[in-house]
């Protein structure tokens, strides 16, 4: 029976008795093949290359170590490739920011090589402070034209000279009202709030008998808006509380009155209007 020795060294095909020199060769032959089996031993295993390789999709490693190699691998050409593609996108932005130039751009340039004392005239901030400066300039201008509260008129010669000798940029909104009547009360208290907000705006007010108007007028044109502006009549609303009722607010006839284009509307101001007259306001 083969021992482990056997197993090992080489197993023998035939077990017999066999002369001397026989079991010499055998012997030689056995000491043979214990130096290579020795040889083999004695020889290093062939150690695994460290290097990476580019993945494939596929791994020929089947345990744990060469799973881990594998997620590393892809990890580092998935690195690899986003880098490359931010470095990419970065050129990209590089480039369209170069190119993207307008014509006032090139203006620009040319202008800053030529003469640059007229290029700094033109530059953002001049022109800003020059807009402010004329802005500050109207205004003052306009403080002469500032009302702020309904102008009551007595009689017709008044309501003539509101009109006539007035500036011709101001916009003039006069009320023919009758007293005793719903709707004109509730207008003359919407005027006070209106000409409180819009304190460039001219506003009066006049009685329809002051005015000699007829009698069916009287009862059945009032309350009146007629809006007048440079002498001319741009705006006649009578017996406007068909459109508004007998019961309505400032904000109601302001909307009114933004809608026909009477008023401005406040939310087109620009800026920097608006806070000149807040400016204005304030010191008030």
């Amino acid at each position: 029976m083969a021992t482990l020795e056997d197993k090992i060294l080489g197993e023998k095909s035939q077990y017999y008795c066999s002369s001397s020199s026989e079991d010499e060769g055998n012997d030689s032959a056995s000491s043979d093949n214990e130096g290579e089996a020795s040889n083999a031993y004695d020889m290093p295993a062939k150690q695994p290359s460290m290097d990476f390789s580019e993945w494939d999709g596929t791994s020929s490693n089947t345990g744990p170590k060469g799973v881990i190699r594998d997620w590393q691998r892809f990890k580092q050409i998935e690195n690899e490739k986003r880098a490359e593609q931010e470095k990419e996108r970065i050129e990209l932005m590089k480039k369209l920011t170069l190119t993207c130039r307008s014509t006032l751009d090139d203006e620009r340039e040319k202008m800053l090589e030529t003469d640059p004392e007229f290029a700094e005239l033109m530059a953002d901030e001049f022109l800003l402070a020059y807009q402010k400066q004329r802005m500050r300039e109207m205004i003052a201008k306009a403080e002469k034209l500032r009302f702020g509260s309904v102008i009551n008129l007595e009689e017709a010669e008044q309501y003539l000279k509101a009109i006539d000798e007035e500036d011709k940029s101001v916009t003039i909104i006069i009320h023919i009202y009758q007293k005793d009547v719903p709707g004109c009360t509730a207008m003359n208290g919407c005027l006070i709030t209106l000409a409180q907000e819009y304190p460039f705006v001219k506003f009066c007010r006049i009685l329809a008998s002051a005015v000699g108007v007829s009698k069916h007028f009287k009862k059945e044109g009032v309350p009146a808006l007629l809006v007048y502006k440079g002498g001319q009549i741009i705006g006649n609303f009578v017996h406007i509380t068909n459109t508004l009722g007998d019961d309505f607010y400032a904000s109601d006839v302001e909307s009114f009155l933004i809608e026909h284009g009477l008023l401005r509307d406040k939310n087109c101001v620009p800026s920097i209007i608006q806070s000149n007259e807040d400016d204005d306001s304030d010191s008030d």
